[in-house]
């Protein structure tokens, strides 16, 4: 049984909702309009959760090629208005019912997440949204931290909520502790090298 915490923290894509179909897809038109059409979606799912840039270097990528490419990746994705996007079951009803402070922990810049959460009605349960806007990704703790200031709570009340081993390494590091979920896109194995304090199968099972 997971306790209750002051303040929970989601990583949204593989979390909140399943929008690999939308990620992957964008990422198939930025590379095929980049000439290259043999990355498979299955390793574009490997890589929901970290930044493109990672993705960009292990595809051989120029260092200078990288910003345009994020460029026209975040404007495709916006554009397309995420229709194949959906929130995973039990998530609202999960949100509605969890008491304390509640706030985002995502490779997504703030902008974007705002406007996914608004368009699924999922922004109402939310005291603050954070992406990740001008430091670095995770695994890097920056981002759970940012809310950790902004709600003024120590790391030891704070629950991080995720799919993915950049999610359980950035809160090993930011010093909260971490609830790996089974639903998402993330590899177990690599996820419980960073041993999490819980595991779900559903998203009810935070309530």
């Amino acid at each position: 049984m997971i306790p209750p915490f002051r303040a929970y923290l989601f990583d949204v894509d593989g979390t909140l909702v399943d929008s690999a179909l939308d990620i992957c897809g964008t990422i198939q038109q930025v590379l095929h309009a980049s000439g290259r059409t043999d990355v498979s979606d299955a390793l574009l799912r490997r890589y929901i959760g970290r930044h493109l840039f990672d993705l960009f270097a292990d595809l051989g990528f120029p260092q200078e090629t990288m910003d345009p490419l994020l460029v026209d990746y975040r404007a495709r994705y916006t554009a397309a208005g995420h229709p194949n996007t959906t929130v995973y079951p039990g998530v609202p009803e999960m949100l509605q019912s969890l008491g304390g402070l509640k706030s985002t922990a995502t490779t997504k810049g703030t902008p974007t997440t705002r406007v996914i959460l608004e368009k699924f009605n999922l922004i109402k349960y939310f005291n603050h949204v954070q992406g990740t806007d001008g430091f670095p990704a995770k695994p890097e703790p920056d981002v759970i931290l940012k809310s950790l200031e902004i709600f003024g709570i120590p790391p030891s009340e704070c629950l991080m909520v995720g799919d993915a081993p950049s999610d359980m390494e950035a809160g090993r590091r930011a010093g909260v502790k971490t609830c790996a979920v089974r639903y998402g896109y993330g590899d177990l194995e690599a996820m419980a090298a960073f041993t999490p304090d819980f595991w779900i199968d559903h998203a009810s099972q935070l309530v």
